[in-house]
């Protein structure tokens, strides 16, 4: 009887090897132009979207670049890997686990890293390969830029954008650079290839035509309410509190702020299009899984909150895009319910691999078979502030359900069928008991049917 691992093995052993493109963006939002965004001028991303499928409910595991890492490219949840923070190796919980890199390593593939893949402090540790972990890659280049002699996020109350001449002194210049250089060096050997942007992190550094391409006068506010966060528990307010209440901006510079993040990744958009350029240009694109997606979202002033580390939709959800060979494409679209774990067990089912035991995710490939299929019936987030409040978020199909334990713990229950912005807290209504069952079941529970793979 043939089982999944010989039909696997027997797919590897017929067929060319894939190659591996993996795209990442770092603190990217869904705003881009392929997500319907009024504003976004992201063309090569767009132009990657119509050649595969889009996400349109893709999850991450935890809003913060570390944990956020560490769950996409080991295939667990943050309570498998006990990443719970920045600044923390997986491996001290996880010395023998298998990265999605490293597989691909470990089994004839060429492996090279340029960029963040794995948490980096931006803009302190640019240039350095600290947390990179040296077993995943072949080829391991973290470039530099001036943005290291920048303020980051550590920024106590304004965000402003950097406007520089041109983009050569940029680190996603040089790694946009130093990632085509590797694709022409490898054309011929099988790769998986890990770039990873820095944009649009703060500091929101762009050369100036990207900031002409967003006046300030013509940027919207993101829509305020009064009493937004009246029925918010108290503990997903206390979770970096200098960045709710608008960080003490003014609108203006609120426009600013925003025209800087855009600027950013308008930039960032460049350097992924020069890379996909050299994918086409060197005749790899037909034999090659491309993945764009950025590591979690962030916040642009909704709810007045700004950055990342909430359980708000903007930070949640995150833009992926998936093409491959021989799957869907055409700019099809999917609502299906999906999460960061399970980008590991697809790739490696796309390129013939055999992943290890334990994943804690499930394979994408029926839904690049037929977008419009259902999936999971549930995606978790979940967040950590300095051990001290905990928030645990389930997506459903229609409802955002998040329980806080700490200082000022409560539940939150939205509706995105008639509130899409999640302005109105529904827990003291019949429908938190039913859902607060189906959150217990956890994400076991909310499994999409693995044998129905049609």
């Amino acid at each position: 009887m043939l089982t999944r691992r010989s039909l696997l093995l027997g797919l590897a052993a017929q067929q060319k090897p894939k190659n591996v493109l993996f795209l990442m963006a770092d603190d990217l939002n869904n705003a881009l132009g392929c997500y319907g965004h009024p504003l976004a001028k992201t063309p090569h991303i767009d132009a990657l979207a119509r050649r595969g499928v889009r996400f349109d409910r893709m999850y991450c595991q935890f809003p913060l670049c570390g944990p956020s890492r560490a769950s996409l490219l080991t295939g667990m949840r943050p309570d498998s890997t006990q990443v719970l923070e920045n600044n923390v190796d997986f491996r001290g919980h996880l010395p023998n686990a298998v990265t999605l890199p490293q597989l691909f390593k470990n089994t004839g593939h060429f492996s090279g890293r340029v960029g963040k893949l794995f948490h980096m402090n931006v803009p302190g540790e640019v240039g350095t390969n600290k947390y990179q972990d040296d077993a995943s890659w072949h080829h391991s280049f973290s470039p530099p830029g001036l943005e290291q002699r920048s303020p980051g996020e550590k920024l106590a109350t304004k965000m402003p954008g950097v406007i520089t001449a041109n983009d050569k002194d940029q680190a996603d210049t040089t790694g946009a650079d130093a990632a085509i250089a590797l694709l022409e060096k490898h054309r011929a050997d099988p790769f998986f290839l890990g770039v990873g942007m820095l944009r649009p992190h703060l500091p929101w550094v762009a050369p100036g035509r990207f900031f002409d391409l967003y006046p300030a006068n013509a940027i919207p506010l993101a829509e305020q309410r009064p009493g937004d966060l009246d029925d918010v528990p108290r503990a997903h307010l206390g979770v970096r509190p200098p960045i709710w209440n608008n960080m003490g901006m003014t609108e203006a510079e609120q426009r600013e702020a925003r025209r800087g993040y855009y600027a950013s990744t308008s930039y960032m958009d460049e350097q992924v299009g020069r890379v996909l350029s050299a994918l086409e240009r060197l005749g790899l694109r037909d034999n090659t899984v491309v993945l764009f997606m950025g590591d979690h979202g962030w916040s642009l002033g909704e709810h007045s909150h700004w950055q990342k580390m909430n359980l708000f939709e903007e930070v949640a959800r995150v833009p992926f895009l998936l093409s491959a060979p021989g799957m869907a494409g055409n700019g099809q679209a999917t609502s299906a319910l999906t999460e960061f774990v399970d980008v590991y067990p697809t790739v490696t089912e796309l390129c013939g691999k055999v992943a290890p035991a334990g994943l804690e995710g499930e394979s994408l490939t029926p839904v690049l078979r037929n977008p419009k299929r259902a999936f999971k019936q549930a995606a978790f987030t979940q967040i950590q502030f300095e051990k001290r409040i905990t928030g645990r978020s389930m997506r459903t199909a229609r409802y955002r359900y998040t329980v806080w334990e700490g200082e000022g713990g409560g539940e939150e229950v939205y509706d995105h069928q008639t509130d899409a912005g999640e302005f109105t807290n529904l827990a003291k209504t019949a429908v938190t008991a039913k859902l607060r069952a189906q959150f217990a079941k956890g994400w076991q529970g909310a499994r999409a049917n693995s044998y129905n793979r049609k």
